[in-house]
């Protein structure tokens, strides 16, 4: 599995959480939402060090990663981070493997 956060996501995150001091940020699933991966789950987001990470990718000094446990969630798809600048809000994009 794959992150990609992309520019404009980055700036984001950096803006709405380097205040505290933590730099990283977990994605995980969690019940309930609407969510491009599995159906009746969503992806959340969270300021928390990593404990045995599936996947991350450092940008900008912020290190953005999704946990093994999470692993069922991505069914073998890689996560694209995106900024949406028409509704001020981050956005999910599930990316098929070819492997």
């Amino acid at each position: 599995m794959n992150i990609e956060v992309t520019k404009p996501a980055a700036r984001w995150f950096k803006e709405q959480f380097e205040g505290n001091g933590n730099k990283t940020i977990r994605f995980f699933a969690r019940y309930g939402g609407c969510g491009s991966f599995q159906s009746g789950f969503s992806l959340g987001i969270s300021q928390e060090k990593p404990e045995q990470p599936l996947a991350s990718v450092s940008i900008d000094d912020f290190t953005f990663f999704v946990e093994e446990k999470d692993a069922w969630y991505f069914n073998q798809h890689d996560l694209k981070v995106k900024y949406s600048r028409n509704h001020d809000e981050i956005e999910f994009e599930s990316i098929e493997v070819n492997r």
